[in-house]
């Protein structure tokens, strides 16, 4: 009589052979998706977020300047046609496999409303499975490494955990090198060289082990653990369903084993990486502390959506948005019985900027996801920002004896800061009043094509800033909000490593975010700590201009802009010198830099 051992085996076995014949069947019948480009997508419907009215006198503000962003549509490549992406990668490693054998089952996959949410068609054109192709990210870390070069071994490997995860926790398993550059994972003769251009993958995530997570204070800055001692087919890999069904199927396909991990769903997750300090070197180059150089989790923890047990939103709850419905997770077995809810992969952010750098060089930089997918991504990641990030209102509006005042409520829908995470990133709000001709007479923060702002001290001179106001009565005044970063000597620096604290963080902060309770990390840095219409969840600035040589009607508007990358940040960057610096400076050359209109609002004052 066989022995249970026997017959696992033998299950392994079958689901080796029913893998194989799947595989075959799926490479025969689908070269090309729906849409020709041979990633198997199903374009998402268009999608516009209006503005609502406040009230009679409030109307959208669709288009202030022409430097600004029209985010009504994403049109087709600047650059002409649709481009291919390359096929997913089926690397294997002892611990990690490449995402196209996951997608191999995972593919197709479409919810209740007949929308496709295959984890592939959407993960390929975020910046998670770009996490390695990022110009930016690798001309930051070439000049991070042209200030410190006797750290290069540090740098390059604390930027390699998470931004190119699996190559880096395989090489520290087989007791090898974790450089990036000169013969290090961007080198294609690098054995981990495939591994590491998946980014941040799926056997990367889902094989991160509870450790940590529910209390992850012990795993930022990329601590996240992997269990690189188990072997194929007993590899745990996590996910958000209790009683995973048809194990040895996916054990004896891909070498891993389906476990129930409830882990996936806690924000302690993201924080393994979105929780980062970096060290702090002195003018002599020593290490004499360290920063938070991006701790979103921890801004997080201090509203109201993260303090609860459990919390009232998470990560997930953000940026996977559920999909309609029950999903069948896999199209192999066809027995598979459906599960929910199912968190899409779409890891919304904030990033559209990067997404179109990325989506107009896809060749050069050798990218997997088609234009039409990153397409998808932007239109997505616009509708994201436009809804869920911030809001503008008309608070007040009088004219008397001829000085117009505005009161404008910025009100944070983010549970966290906004803009939160790497420091290159600021919002601001452009200003501007016109009399009854339509002549502008007065105006605050006009966007210029460079990607610099009209008025900031910091995009005039790169070792000032500009200040947080309360009350602006300037043209030359203009609220921005945004981190500034200070070295050991109290000074402006656009070096990371020479980071020693914020000389101002003037973020808007999240719902129930006490500035007068919080840690340092999160603190309020400059003016705004002493702004007492700087509170949790919103800002309340005042303008206050006089008209009296105008005539009327007033019309009064205002938008909230936002930049991934600051001109000054670009700047910092573009001084520095490398193969890696010039690549991006070529493509930064190109690039639009006009900002996102996050939202806008009009009033007319009689």
């Amino acid at each position: 009589m066989p022995t249970q051992q026997s017959l696992r085996d033998a299950l392994v076995v079958v689901a080796a052979v029913a893998f194989a014949v799947a595989f075959l069947l799926f490479e025969g019948c689908t070269p090309t998706g729906p849409d020709g480009d041979g990633n198997d997508n199903v374009p998402v419907n268009d999608n516009v977020v209006d503005n609502e009215n406040v009230n009679d006198n409030v109307v959208d503000n669709e288009n202030v300047n022409d430097n600004v962003e029209d985010n009504e549509n994403v049109n087709d490549n600047e650059n002409g046609g649709e481009v291919p992406g390359l096929p997913l990668s089926t690397f294997t490693t002892d611990s990690f496999s490449g995402s196209g054998n996951c997608s191999r089952c995972h593919n197709g996959v479409t919810d209740q409303g007949g929308n496709d949410v295959s984890n592939d068609t959407a993960w390929r054109s975020t910046l998670m499975a770009n996490a390695s192709a990022d110009p930016l990210f690798l001309a930051s870390v070439a000049a991070e490494v042209e200030h410190a070069p006797a750290l290069r071994e540090t740098i390059e490997d604390v930027c390699a955990t998470c931004h190119m995860p699996m190559a880096r926790t395989q090489a520290v398993a087989d007791g090898s090198g974790t450089a990036i550059q000169d013969g290090g994972f961007l080198d294609p003769g690098n054995a981990l060289y495939e591994a590491a251009k998946e980014g941040v993958s799926c056997t990367l995530c889902h094989q991160i082990q509870s450790d940590f997570v529910k209390n992850p204070a012990g795993a930022f800055s990329g601590g996240y653990v992997i269990d690189t001692d188990a072997s194929a087919p007993d590899r745990a890999l996590f996910g958000p369903y209790p009683e995973p069904q048809f194990r040895d199927l996916m054990q004896g396909s891909v070498g891993y084993e389906p476990v129930f991990g409830d882990h996936l769903e806690d924000a302690g997750l993201c924080a393994t990486c979105h929780n980062l300090f970096t060290p702090t070197l002195n003018a002599a180059g020593a290490v004499v502390g360290e920063f938070p150089e991006q701790v979103p989790y921890s801004e997080w923890r201090a509203s109201r959506f993260g303090r609860g047990s459990p919390p009232e939103r998470t990560c997930q709850d953000c940026h996977m948005p559920l999909a309609d419905g029950e999903v069948a997770i896999s199209v192999i077995p066809v027995a598979l019985a459906p599960r929910r809810p199912y968190s899409q992969h779409d890891f919304l952010g904030g990033n559209v900027f990067m997404l179109r750098m990325l989506r107009d060089n896809i060749e050069a930089l050798e990218l997997t996801a088609s234009t039409v997918n990153f397409n998808e991504t932007i239109e997505r990641t616009l509708e994201f920002l436009r809804s869920e990030a911030a809001e503008l209102a008309v608070e007040e509006a009088d004219l008397v004896q001829g000085n117009l005042t505005v009161r404008l409520l910025v009100t944070n829908k983010a549970g966290h800061k906004f803009p939160t995470s790497f420091p290159s990133r600021r919002a601001w709000i452009h200003f501007t009043v016109t009399d009854g001709g339509g002549a502008v007479i007065f105006e605050s923060g006009a966007p210029l094509p460079d990607g610099s702002i009209q008025g900031s001290d910091s995009d005039e001179t790169i070792t000032a800033y500009e200040r947080h106001f309360d009350l602006i009565t300037l043209a030359s005044q203009v609220q921005i909000y945004e981190p500034i970063l200070g070295n050991t000597d109290g000074k402006v620096t656009n070096v990371l490593l020479r980071a020693a604290s914020y000389l101002k963080d003037n973020r808007l902060l999240p719902e129930g975010f006490d500035k007068g309770a919080v840690g340092a990390d999160v603190a309020v840095r400059g003016e705004a700590a002493l702004d007492s219409n700087f509170i949790g969840g919103s800002d309340l600035v005042s303008y206050m201009i006089n008209v009296a040589r105008f005539n009327g009607p007033f019309t009064v508007s205002a938008e909230l802009l936002y930049q991934t990358l600051s001109y000054k940040y670009a700047q910092a960057i573009l001084v520095e010198e490398g193969d890696l610096i010039e690549q991006f400076a070529a493509l930064y050359e190109k690039a639009d830099k006009s900002p996102i209109q996050i939202a806008s609002v009009e009033v007319t004052v009689p």
